[in-house]
């Protein structure tokens, strides 16, 4: 079954065109998708969103670039709202959550401790109700798995993952499949290439990021940045079987099930 593990489908990208959006990601065969939050204003429409689609799914969570309008009480937030919808089948995750150094404004000293501290309180309320997470993850690699080896085994996906073979296997070593997108139809991705071909397919999962991280064949060299969606996802996994030199139903099966097994509930969601 072909997943997109990562899409923000209720950005304001969307806004104007969203269900043509949807139809094109059916049409592809696209059977899931994935949608985290990235700050609490935006949980509501996360969950009825996920609700809405046929096999949709849903995270919480507050991302590292919103942590810095985010206030402690978010975190009182997330808290209450993953306690109230623990039953509900379609959340499948804590997320997007995690640690972003590459953004200079959240380098700073003050906004590198607030970032560790609202990534440390959600690993702790992933594992208060066991449930994996969503990781952003971006110069960041080695900060983030000192937080996870603090804890028991959480697990879920290091979101667009580009660090080293070293770094990609203590993740996967800790419960986690890493997600491989746009990034890695760019034949100048010579890393996250490499990881794409040489790591086991079964530690892999598809993602588009939508609308952020369009792959290749979508927009123009020096135009504007062009906007990702969901039905990219199906070219990103032919890409992916290009470089591994196998049948795309293959990598559509094993990464769907690896999937499933980092998400436990993604097996359940109804309507898939």
């Amino acid at each position: 079954m072909l997943i997109d593990t990562h899409c923000h489908l209720d950005a304001a990208e969307f806004n104007n065109d969203r269900e043509a959006v949807i139809a094109r990601a059916s049409q592809k065969g696209v059977q899931g998708i994935v949608l985290p939050a990235v700050e609490v204003v935006n949980f509501r429409a996360v969950q009825t969103l996920a609700h809405a689609l046929k096999g949709g799914a849903y995270a919480l969570g507050i991302h590292p670039m919103y942590v810095p309008r985010a206030q402690t009480h978010d975190l009182d937030t997330l808290a209450q709202w993953l306690q109230a919808h623990i039953n509900d089948p379609r959340l499948v995750a804590v997320g997007e959550i995690g640690l972003d150094f590459f953004v200079p404004e959240l380098c700073e000293p003050a906004m590198r401790a607030k970032q560790q501290r609202f990534y440390e309180a959600q690993l702790d309320l992933a594992h208060r109700f066991g449930l994996p997470v969503l990781l952003h993850v971006r110069k960041s690699q080695d900060l983030l798995l000192q937080g996870l080896r603090k804890r028991g085994r959480i697990g879920g996906i290091a979101h667009a993952f580009n660090g080293s073979f070293q770094q990609a296997g203590q993740f996967i070593d800790q419960g986690f499949a890493l997600g491989i997108g746009g990034a890695m139809t760019f034949t100048r991705a010579l890393q996250i290439r490499r990881l794409a071909t040489q790591l086991p397919l079964d530690s892999l999962v598809l993602e588009t990021d939508a609308p952020d991280i369009a792959p290749a064949w979508l927009g123009t060299p020096g135009g504007p940045p062009a906007r990702n969606e969901p039905a990219e996802v199906a070219h990103i996994a032919i890409t992916l079987a290009g470089l591994r030199d196998m049948p795309v139903e293959h990598v559509i099966e094993t990464t769907w099930h690896t999937a499933c097994r980092v998400l436990p509930r993604l097996a359940a969601v109804p309507g898939r």
